[in-house]
């Protein structure tokens, strides 16, 4: 056991002294792999000459493991790799770039994939994964990742898109709940309402399921008048007669009480959701980058596309952007299959999913609308692979506007065709995004 070659020293029994002496590099690479409860480091010296990983409690000992590779800092040039570990390595950054170490960040796919040719063994474990990450880092394959402290407005910026998503994830849950609890009780009244009207929701709020409403005489025209005008009188009657006739499950009084329970956790994260799209709102109207992202595909979706990728002024070019989104184009092809072109999917499926929110929007304005028609036509009517390319568009016109500054022009992304439809983009952008 002794012999393993990933066996860990504690970082506190280490005698760097001893260890120094008999090296005269001016060159070394140490690679950090950070768990939750333990960090394990690897120096890497040159000539594919590796040190037995140190073992540091997190984060107990973080500064003692700070203080010993500032020991072997002096008079070298240490360079301190990790990967991104969500929030668990923070606080080793931290306590790193106080120590005044260049901290550096590799790629977990990269990582991953070199597991196996690093010493030809399929096998990854702290001691081999922090090795992995400093081999990596000598290659080059690493980037400058210092710490920087967001300020009070993007503290509010990330925290009120994360709320956003929150609730919106939440209120999804409430409503697939509330939609089987309907569907068994009283399934006619999707059929005529959707289960996201608000009609219904104050329905089920005030009556608990259809035996409350068919006992109200009154129905039918307080239904109307929760409607303000949009709910036709027909509607509201065959609403109210379809509760007294329904085919559904009959209600007891704890069922009831689960309508209305139900039905009140999806009103009160609508407030919420509402909420915080006016705060993002009014936050972007004070960050000039933000402003100008929010003309291509409105203000809450340039903020979240802030919070998850960051500034696209720190981006080298408009590929690179589009890449983080995880709409580069990739391909799996072997002798004589032909694989098919299919974006990465790489990153955060939040900027995903909010810019295809903004792509069905901009499918209503020219020159989108007539690109999407001819290449969903090309397509034998696949709509999927065109709206793809929508996306992938808004993303290089998110870049030239947000990194460049660039003044934002419509026709520009298609210049090929004729741009058509209104003479501004107050239908695009005035729309909640």
């Amino acid at each position: 056991m002794k012999n393993k070659a990933y066996r860990a020293l504690d970082v506190n029994q280490i005698h760097l002294d001893r260890l120094l002496q008999q090296r005269h590099e001016v060159l070394v690479h140490a690679g950090l792999d950070v768990g939750k409860d333990y960090i394990l480091c690897v120096l890497r010296w040159d000539g594919h000459n590796f040190e037995r990983p140190w073992r540091c409690r997190n984060p107990a000992d973080l500064a003692c493991l700070a203080q010993a590779l500032q020991h072997v800092a002096q008079g070298r040039r240490l360079v301190v790799a990790l990967e991104p570990t969500g929030t668990y390595g923070d606080a080793s950054r931290q306590a790193l770039q106080r120590a005044g170490l260049r901290v550096h960040r590799v790629s977990p796919k990269a990582a991953s994939d070199y597991a196996e040719i690093f010493d030809g063994v399929p096998s990854q474990h702290d001691g081999k994964d922090a090795a992995v990450v400093a081999e990596l880092a000598a290659q080059g394959r690493s980037w400058p990742w210092p710490l920087v402290l967001p300020s009070e407005t993007e503290q509010e910026l990330a925290y009120q898109v994360e709320w956003l998503e929150g609730q919106r994830r939440q209120t999804q849950l409430w409503y697939g709940r509330l939609e089987a609890l309907v569907s068994r009780h009283w399934p006619e009244a999707t059929a005529l309402l959707p289960l996201t009207s608000g009609v219904l929701r104050r329905c089920l709020l005030r009556y608990g399921g259809p035996r409350g409403l068919a006992e109200d005489s009154q129905a039918a025209q307080r239904l109307y008048r929760w409607g303000k005008g949009l709910l036709r009188r027909d509607k509201t009657e065959a609403l109210a007669a379809s509760a007294r006739q329904t085919a559904g499950v009959p209600t007891g009084c704890w069922d009831e009480e689960r309508l209305r329970r139900y039905a009140q956790q999806v009103q009160d994260g609508l407030r919420q959701h509402r909420q915080a799209r006016r705060r993002l709102r009014q936050l972007a109207a004070t960050q000039p980058i933000i402003q100008a992202m929010g003309g291509v595909v409105g203000p809450v979706t340039a903020c979240v596309l802030w919070v998850e990728l960051g500034n696209p002024q720190d981006y080298h070019c408009g590929a690179a952007y589009r890449k983080a989104m995880g709409l580069n184009l990739s391909e799996r092809s072997s002798g004589r299959w032909q694989g098919q072109l299919k974006i990465s999917k790489r990153g955060s499926s939040v900027v995903r999913r909010w810019l295809y929110l903004a792509a069905l929007r901009w499918l209503r304005q020219e020159p989108v609308r007539s690109w999407y028609v001819r290449h969903k036509a090309q397509g034998r009517g696949a709509a999927k692979p065109a709206l793809v390319g929508v996306m992938r568009k808004l993303a290089l016109a998110l870049y030239h506007v947000g990194g460049r500054g660039e003044p934002f022009d419509r026709a520009q992304l298609y210049p090929s065709l004729t741009a058509g439809g209104p003479a501004s983009l107050d239908a695009v952008v005035g729309k909640k995004s």
